[in-house]
Formats: structure tokens, C-alpha cells, sequence
């Protein structure tokens, strides 16, 4: 088959021999689960729970507070011991449902009264709402609430419905051993999707470093109106507007969205969040990690109960936390790094990487020496070296005129850059303080 790909980007070293047989695993957690009221895009959640209650899985316990806004559920059993902020991994405090777990796992007795029968009764509005009382994100990462997008305007039409299989960031492997492991939830939930968009092809898009998921997807789609579609391995291909290029040849003009040519893009996961909300009633109370780096001792993909605190999860995986120089939220390209692993796991957590001093660079950067490289491999078509110099100095209508809000942070740039410079910091800098102006 064909292989697709887009323009410009990189290619880079993957790392994911280390995870990409190992089997997922489910990691039951102790005590204490912490859920931050803010797991995705939007307005946080407020809780609906006091001290005291007890709670089921399932059930739950912040209510979404808006329309760009979903609600979070309790992935154990057991009793709310408090509502206090605390630290997440995105470096802030949060309002936080602590609920102690009681280990008996009880699910919420009106779970199955949620099922939705995939029939001709099944409206659009019915299964976005479905949709959103499970508190359904992007799991990939980006955490951008599903119904969200799932609500297209009157004049928008839904041609594309693309799933992104390409998990281009190095070591993560969660979405593969999903396609592996829950491949006919994957093709059930995207079939479910169609169900309510009857004249949208949907394609899945998978790497070529992932051939056996390849393989089995397209074995599974075989009798289904699913097509599933190679692309070349290259970063960062999962990226949404690199996707719908490579698989649809359309470019999504500057300042659109995605529906704005016909597409609508979900990851691996999140559409297997659809089939189990749909058919089972089960709200998002798990997610798939990757834990890999050089201190690892026993790297795995873990599904992990959301609220579990990462130290568990270190602990599970045999970290030496001496040996660790840089821990990171999510993939080495566009991850967070953090310092503190008291903190929980949340909807967005792709993976925790654990870095040792011979995985991280420990170049200092220096002046630019403009060779523009940076510009040779920006898959957005911007100028990195300018947008930097302009974030740097404060020339924030400058910025703009050279588009620096549709830097998509893919690191594209600064991992090129011979001078080590950090232009993806300065970057996103400008645009918060860009967005905190507006």
C-alpha cells in the first residue's frame, strides 16, 4: 500500500522497542486517588460531592460548567476525604476531589441505565450528550472535549471522520497496544460514530513502525465501509492538521478548524471511550500509560485508574529515581516536564518518560547562527527563528503578523537547531501572554 505523508517535519530516533510488545497491564492503585477538576480544554468542573459521601465507579463527582466543559467520574469506590487544591502536572494548583479508596471497586448502580441502543433512534443529539456526560477528551493528549467537536454547525459537512493511529512522539506506544489489544472497540466506536454521520468516510491512519497493528486493523475493518491507511513514519504526523493533509490532501487555512474542510479527527482511544460509553454506560475512569525511559527497570504500558498518584505508578515500574534527570509528562517532543510526582494521573497523561543524563542533551544553547533550519523543517510553514526573536524582545503585534498563534509547539525546530536554542519556551510564552491580553 500507498504510504502517505505531509510536508516538511522530522524524523527522529522512536525508542519504542523498549514497550511496543509489552501487553497492557492493569495497575490497581492504593488508598488515596486525587481528581483535579480541570482534565481537559475548557471551564473546570465544579464538584458535586461533600466530604464524607461515599461514591461508586462510575459515579459522578464534578459537573461540567459550560458547554466547552465535561464532567469527571470516580474510578474506585469509597469515601470523599476531602476538596482542597492541589498540584497537577501542568505546574498548578487545582481544585481536587481526594476520595479514599475502599479496594471493593462498587460500580455505580445506574451505569447500564446510561446504554444507548445503536438503532435508528439514535439521534446526533443523543449521542453527543451521551458522549459528554462521559466526560469523553481527546485522550491523545490535547484533552479537547469530544462533544465539542462532535457538534458541527448546520452549514458544515462532516466528509472525513479520521482517527489518528500515527503516535509519531517517541517511547509511547499506549495508542499501538490499544489498536493491538481493543482494535474491534476501536472499529465498533468509529462505527457508531458513522452511524449518526452516514456520509463521512472514515479512515484510520497508522504509522509504518507499526505494521502488525496495521495488519490488524485491517483485518478487522475487512466487511466494514472503514478504511484503514499507512502513513510513513515521520514527525509529527499525529499532529491533526499534518493528519487530515496526509490522509485527505486538504489544508486546513490559517485561523480554521479541522470541520472547516469537512473533518472531524479522534484518537485511538477516545473512540474506544465512544463504544464502551455507548454500549456499556462506562464514563472515562482510565487510561492507557506508557512508562519507558533508561531508569525504567520494568518498562510497560499500564492502564491506569485516573486519580492514581504518579508515584505509584513509578513505583509499579520499578523506577530508580536516582538515576533520573529529566521526568516527563507525555512524549519527549511536546510533554511537560515535571519535578513533583506527588500529583495525579489525569486524562491527558499519555505516558511518563524517565530520562537518564545519556537520554537528555546537555548542550547550552547559544546565539542564533541562521542557517535556517528551523524554517527547512516547521511543518506549519513559519519562521521559528523570527517568532522567537520577536517573543524574546516583546514585539508581540510582530509576532502575530507572522503568525506565531498557529505554532502547533511540535519542538520541530528547536530539536534541529544546531545553536540548541529554546524556541518552543519562547514561543508559547508570547501566546499566553498573547491570549491573557486578549
Amino acid at each position: 500500500m500507498k504510504r502517505l505523508t505531509f510536508k516538511k517535519g522530522i524524523h527522529l530516533n522512536y525508542h519504542k522497542e523498549a514497550t511496543a510488545d509489552k501487553k497492557i497491564e492493569l495497575m490497581l492503585p492504593n488508598k488515596e486517588l486525587v481528581f483535579p477538576m480541570s482534565q481537559h480544554i475548557g471551564a473546570p468542573c465544579v464538584p458535586i460531592v461533600k466530604k464524607g459521601d461515599y461514591v461508586y465507579v462510575g459515579q459522578k463527582i464534578g459537573q461540567a460548567d459550560g458547554f466547552m466543559s465535561v464532567p469527571i467520574h470516580s474510578s474506585v469506590s469509597g469515601i470523599v476525604k476531602t476538596i482542597e487544591t492541589r498540584m497537577t502536572f501542568k505546574g498548578v494548583r487545582d481544585n481536587c476531589v481526594v476520595i479514599e479508596n475502599d479496594g471493593l471497586y462498587e460500580e455505580e448502580p445506574q451505569m447500564k441505565e446510561h446504554i444507548k441502543q445503536v438503532d435508528e433512534n439514535l439521534t446526533k443529539e443523543a449521542l453527543i450528550e451521551c458522549i459528554k456526560e462521559a466526560g469523553i477528551v481527546g485522550m491523545g493528549g490535547a484533552t479537547f472535549p469530544m462533544h465539542v467537536k462532535l457538534s458541527t454547525p448546520p452549514d458544515k459537512k462532516v466528509s472525513y471522520i479520521l482517527v489518528n493511529g500515527a503516535e509519531c512522539e517517541p517511547y509511547l506506544t499506549s495508542d499501538h497496544r490499544v489498536m493491538l489489544e481493543y482494535g474491534e472497540e476501536v472499529i465498533k466506536g468509529l462505527s457508531i460514530l458513522l452511524h449518526v454521520f452516514k456520509e463521512a468516510q472514515a479512515i484510520i491512519g497508522i504509522e509504518d513502525n507499526k505494521m502488525d497493528a496495521f495488519e490488524h486493523m485491517t483485518q478487522l475493518a475487512k466487511g466494514t465501509p472503514i478504511k484503514v491507511q499507512l502513513l510513513h513514519t515521520k514527525y509529527p504526523q499525529g499532529s491533526e492538521k499534518h493528519l487530515i493533509y496526509s490522509l485527505t490532501q486538504q489544508e486546513v487555512p490559517s485561523g480554521k478548524l479541522p470541520i472547516d474542510v469537512g473533518c472531524l479527527v479522534h484518537n485511538v482511544d477516545s473512540v474506544v471511550a465512544v463504544y464502551r460509553a455507548v454500549t456499556k454506560g462506562q464514563p472515562v475512569t482510565r487510561r492507557i500509560v506508557t512508562v519507558a525511559g533508561g531508569a525504567v527497570k520494568k518498562p510497560c504500558n499500564l492502564e491506569v485508574k485516573i486519580g492514581t498518584s504518579f508515584r505509584e505508578v513509578l513505583e509499579y515500574a520499578e523506577v530508580d529515581l536516582e538515576k533520573v534527570i529529566k521526568l516527563i509528562a507525555g512524549g519527549p517532543m511536546m510533554g511537560v516536564a515535571i519535578s513533583d510526582i506527588d500529583i495525579p494521573i489525569m486524562k491527558g497523561t499519555s505516558a511518563i518518560l524517565c530520562l537518564t543524563e545519556e537520554e537528555v542533551s546537555k548542550e547550552k544553547p547559544s546565539s542564533c547562527i541562521r542557517c535556517g533550519k528551523c524554517i527547512d523543517v516547521c511543518p506549519m510553514k513559519l519562521m521559528p527563528n523570527a517568532l522567537q526573536k520577536s517573543a524574546i524582545n516583546g514585539h508581540y503585534d510582530a509576532f502575530l503578523n507572522k503568525h506565531g498563534m498557529e505554532c502547533i509547539e511540535c519542538g520541530c525546530c528547536a530539536y534541529t537547531c544546531p545553536a540548541k536554542r529554546e524556541i518552543v519556551q519562547s514561543i508559547r510564552t508570547a501566546k499566553s501572554v498573547i491570549r491573557n491580553k486578549k
